[in-house]
């Protein structure tokens, strides 16, 4: 265990963690709904500091980065718990653990400092430190001293993540985040909170914090059927990222895969066509780059340039089997928002 960072100490005991933007209002010997802070003797606790429960090399494609040092290998990190309960979850027995099992203080995982995950990263030539797999927000006790140390060793740093944070946690991280790739999940409300229990306008006010703290983003959209995909949602999500992250931010769209998914067994799969209808709303909204995820053999995962067509960065799954690593068209030289 270790003092967590962001909170505040209340005269009756409780305490009010400030980490993301649930705000929690913590009683003693409880914890918050993360399931990994806890308030013991009036004190905020991260239960889960530097037990890692996930930790391996990845593609960057993975994550996915598609204009983020394309084709390098990233050193990914993760902490048991999330402060979100996504029915759709496809990592639910380590995000959720908690909640299934019930823990109190000990807690899974390899305890691990900030030296080794940098020694392991730069000896399996990682160019970079991906916080991911759950939610990275809760675990920044653990991470924020990863971060520091890898930019001392020029890694850097990326966070995927639901972009739940409070304003303090992204002031404590952007000096020291290179990219993000935040799930935006939904454009209604109701559906955040349905689906994950968390809420919409704090996660598009952060993203327009991040870009205009000038760190490099992609996002990712998960289409579940019936969910995603009504009420106009997507060319709402598409029309965002247009007119306040930019054209030229990639956007994936990604399948769905009820039996993996925590909750939602009974769902359908996405189909081809409702990901097709996707992408054209990405398209019809001005989106230069737009990326069918979970779709084996589509030619939507190539990177192609926006100003004359040709083809930049051919990917087959997480293997790119084409790639100029100036970021430049080869043909025209129009930039392709790709950070090599």
């Amino acid at each position: 265990m270790q003092e967590a960072l962001l909170y505040k100490k209340n005269k009756n005991r409780t305490v009010d963690c400030e980490l993301c933007n649930r705000f929690c209002n913590i009683p003693e010997d409880e914890t918050g709904f993360c399931g990994v802070r806890k308030n013991i003797g009036a004190k905020l606790y991260s239960l889960n500091y530097n037990r890692l429960i996930a930790k391996n090399i990845d593609p960057i494609e993975k994550k996915p980065f598609f204009h983020f040092l394309p084709g390098s290998l990233a050193y990914s990190v993760s902490a048991m718990g999330c402060n979100f309960h996504c029915l759709n979850c496809q990592n639910w027995q380590i995000s959720q653990l908690q909640r299934i099992e019930k823990l109190d203080n000990k807690f899974p995982g390899e305890l691990i400092k900030a030296k080794q995950i940098i020694k392991d990263a730069q000896e399996n030539n990682c160019l970079s430190i991906a916080y991911t797999y759950t939610e990275p927000t809760i675990f920044l006790e653990t991470a924020l001293p990863i971060m520091k140390l890898a930019h001392q060793n020029k890694l850097k740093n990326v966070w995927i993540s639901n972009g739940f944070m409070s304003k303090k946690c992204l002031d404590s991280i952007i000096p020291y985040l290179d990219a993000i790739n935040i799930d935006l999940k939904f454009f209604l409300n109701k559906k955040y909170q349905k689906i994950t229990g968390g809420s919409l306008e704090p996660i598009l006010d952060n993203l327009v914090y991040l870009k205009k703290n000038k760190i490099f983003i992609e996002i990712t959209t998960l289409l579940i059927p019936g969910e995603t995909n009504v009420k106009g949602q997507l060319k709402n999500i598409a029309n965002f990222i247009v007119n306040k992250l930019g054209s030229d931010t990639p956007w994936h769209i990604s399948k769905f895969s009820p039996e993996i998914s925590f909750k939602l067994l009974s769902k359908n799969s996405t189909s081809l066509q409702e990901l097709e209808e996707a992408y054209q709303a990405g398209k019809d909204a001005g989106l230069k780059y737009v990326y069918l995820g979970n779709v084996a053999t589509d030619d939507r995962e190539n990177t192609y340039c926006p100003e004359c067509g040709a083809l930049n960065v051919e990917r087959q799954g997480y293997i790119i089997t084409r790639n100029d690593e100036s970021g430049l068209c080869q043909n025209c030289k129009h930039s392709l928002n790709i950070i090599t």
